[in-house]
């Protein structure tokens, strides 16, 4: 029981770079909320923008050219790789971020 009581005594006195405890676990789970809830947006307006994009193809008022897709994604491809391993570098990985992203992705 020792080393329960000192790390619940940690948590209500204790101080990580001056904030409390209860706040340096608070900020991950509160930025996965914030970036669950900004993903599900993204990520329905992304679906509407496909679903256009095809009647649009399909009605003939767009054409697309595989050469160039291929060029765009060998020209983009590799900065969109760096982009998306500094963004997941910088997020904080723990367990409130990932239940907050969870519960932001639902809510949204």
């Amino acid at each position: 029981m020792g080393l329960i009581d000192e790390v619940l005594n940690f948590v209500v006195n204790g101080s990580i770079g001056g904030l409390p405890p209860l706040v340096v676990m608070i900020l991950p789970f509160v930025v996965g909320l914030i970036v669950g809830f900004l993903v599900n947006k993204v990520l329905k307006i992304a679906i509407i923008a496909i679903i256009i994009l095809a009647v649009a193809i399909y009605l003939g008022l767009y054409s697309i050219n595989i050469a160039t897709l291929q060029q765009l994604a060998q020209q983009y491809g590799p900065a969109a790789v760096q982009l998306g391993i500094l963004i997941v570098g910088v997020l904080p990985l723990s367990v409130g971020f990932i239940v907050g992203a969870i519960i932001g992705f639902i809510l949204g």
